[in-house]
């Protein structure tokens, strides 16, 4: 479960930004409120409100970014090849700061990260062993050169101080049989998200197959995503997995699975290929595929504009499933961006943040960091008639 992030010199946010999931003392109980046996409350949910080109965006891309970092940087990038992210262009010049806050079971870390886009200056992680932290692991670039020192991390310190200095050290000792380090990685492999390294991945009709794909070897997450469906009022009776003939650019046949959707009446049904329902119904199962592994496993999904071609009635519908422990045994968390202002009067405010741009420089706050916001106010209304800030100037 994740606790919280901190970021600072990452694109549109030069200044430190955090988006917290703690629940102070003061909130009355929710079902989106995760009670840990330490007395810690966390948030299911976190709503991200703001104009077009505020940096709704840029907030979700460090979490996306840092757990690709962690798990798959050894693997998935080439010894001279930059660490993809840009700082702010007006401090470039700077380094880029990155620290979260998680719960793996009930032992609590926290990972930090100093790194420029082209080498790691510092890294480290801690575990909470009392009140304090004690370390893992502290990896740091002094004078040209790494020094490296560990507690029980199974990864040696010879080896450690060679790697590269654009990858994390717990995607190298992962690779390297570090039980400690597969534990980490394992944990940022459920994290799921729709924001590759140049934004938030635009939906198009490849993500049919690749979430039929998915579902066609997950067939319970299938029944579970045709149901949510249909009771989602899509005009739908099913959604059935079909089997079809297709050529791919090298002009060889293959074999590929599309959803098709069951219509039924008192005049009779028929099956449509997905490819022929709406905008809306295509988006929904894509979205079905990020969100129902988190709920089934556990692990959190970052979602960039959740609500990009739904109607705004089904964005509660979708929430409504992390409330329940039917539904969310594993108190999976959802983070996300949306347009949708509807939301404020969903959620509380200690679980709404809203993104402003000022002078090109992105900032966030917390609803309940705002001085006289009442929780029994309507944040709805004061959101419309711009007194908390955060809506477009038009």
């Amino acid at each position: 479960m994740l606790e919280n992030f901190k970021f600072s010199n990452f694109y549109s946010f030069a200044e430190e930004a955090e988006i917290s999931l703690l629940v102070n003392k003061k909130p009355s109980p929710s079902y989106f409120d995760i009670d840990l046996a330490n007395g810690t409350r966390l948030n299911k949910v976190i709503s991200i409100i703001g104009p077009n080109g505020s940096g709704k965006t840029q907030i979700l891309r460090p979490i996306a970014f840092l757990s690709w970092f962690i798990s798959h940087s050894f693997l998935n990038s080439e010894p001279t090849s930059p660490i993809p992210f840009k700082p702010h262009l007006l401090t470039s010049n700077q380094s880029s700061k990155f620290e979260l806050e998680f719960y793996i079971q009930n032992e609590q870390y926290k990972y930090q990260l100093i790194t420029t886009p082209t080498q790691v200056e510092y890294e480290s992680l801690h575990k909470k062993t009392s009140h304090l932290y004690s370390y893992v692991f502290i990896r740091e670039l002094k004078n040209g050169s790494y020094q490296y020192k560990h507690q029980g991390f199974e990864f040696p310190r010879k080896l450690a101080e060679k790697i590269r200095g654009n990858v994390s050290i717990i995607s190298a000792a992962n690779i390297h049989d570090s039980a400690y380090a597969t534990k980490i990685s394992n944990y940022f492999s459920t994290y799921t998200y729709n924001i590759n390294i140049s934004g938030r991945e635009n939906y198009h009709q490849g993500e049919l197959f690749k979430s039929a794909a998915f579902f066609k070897d997950n067939p319970i997450l299938q029944n579970k995503a045709s149901k949510l469906l249909c009771n989602l009022d899509l005009g739908l009776s099913g959604v059935e997995l079909v089997e079809i003939e297709a050529t791919d650019e090298q002009g060889k046949e293959k074999k590929l699975h599309l959803p098709f959707g069951h219509h039924a009446s008192a005049l009779g049904s028929f099956k449509l290929p997905f490819f022929d329902e709406s905008s809306g119904t295509q988006s929904a199962y894509v979205l079905l595929r990020r969100i129902l592994p988190v709920l089934e496993h556990g692990g959190v999904a970052i979602l960039d504009e959740i609500d990009n071609d739904l109607h705004p009635h089904m964005l509660p519908a979708i929430l409504e499933l992390f409330k329940f422990e039917h539904t969310n045994p594993h108190n999976a968390q959802i983070l996300f961006t949306c347009h949708t202002p509807e939301i404020l009067n969903i959620l509380k405010k200690h679980q709404l943040y809203l993104v402003e741009k000022n002078d090109l420089f992105s900032e966030a706050w917390r609803l309940d960091q705002v001085s006289g916001l009442r929780s029994d106010d309507n944040i709805y209304a004061k959101y419309q008639a711009g007194a908390l800030n955060a809506v477009p100037n038009i």
